[in-house]
């Protein structure tokens, strides 16, 4: 894997849900595979298990045998469904923005097919300075350690999981499906309601590591 030259800040954030509230755009394109297949999904259930692989999700509703195809059904009509209906987080460009100004580089790191994720942040004007997809929970440490991230922001124990395994630090923010106290459970280093709180938090931090 190519290796990057990192600053002394650099930050990862996972999207759906912390960054974005995908919601709204993946009930519609759940809506529309089941339009589309016959098949009942549930979609106001489906959206409150956000974070794990699309893989896992799909279970709950098709045989293992028709998944992949699934799979690449939703992920063809995720762009016409989801994109527009799905807005930022609160926050969500201050945060990336507050790295940035720090001379820090903000990453995002998710468990969405990266196509999808680059349409959602270019459509809502969020500049990240990369974008790694497809991967979740501990298997999201490889990009942040290629990346050198310090700190890894995100809203599901599987984030905590992650940011620990890269040996990152843990910050957690509950807007997610899982609940402050799970987050504390799971070792988040800190928990912030939303990322309307990170600016202030970063600012300090960024001065231990002498960035500022």
């Amino acid at each position: 894997m190519t290796s990057h030259i990192s600053p002394r800040l650099t930050v990862g954030f996972d999207l759906d849900m912390t960054l974005i509230d995908s919601r709204p755009g993946i009930k519609a394109a759940w809506q529309a595979v089941s339009a589309k297949t016959g098949a009942f999904i549930d979609a106001d259930l489906a959206i409150t298990r956000l974070g794990p692989p699309l893989e896992e999700e799909l279970a709950y509703w098709f045989p293992e045998e028709e998944i992949p195809a699934m799979r690449d059904l939703y992920r063809e009509l995720y762009p016409a469904h989801a994109i527009e209906r799905t807005p930022a987080m609160a926050g969500a460009r201050e945060a990336v923005k507050a790295v940035q100004a720090l001379g820090g580089r903000a990453i995002v790191v998710t468990a969405k097919n990266e196509p999808n994720a680059r349409q959602h942040l270019d459509h809502l004007g969020i500049e990240a300075d990369a974008v790694i997809g497809w991967l979740w929970a501990e298997a999201k440490a490889k990009a942040l350690q290629e990346y050198g991230a310090q700190v890894y922001v995100g809203d599901h124990i599987g984030d905590v999981r992650g940011a620990r395994t890269a040996g990152a630090l843990s910050v957690a923010v509950a807007t997610g499906p899982c609940a402050a106290s799970e987050l504390r459970e799971a070792g988040a280093d800190v928990v912030l309601d939303d990322l309307t709180a990170l600016p202030e938090w970063l600012e300090e931090y960024a001065r231990t590591l002498g960035a500022v």
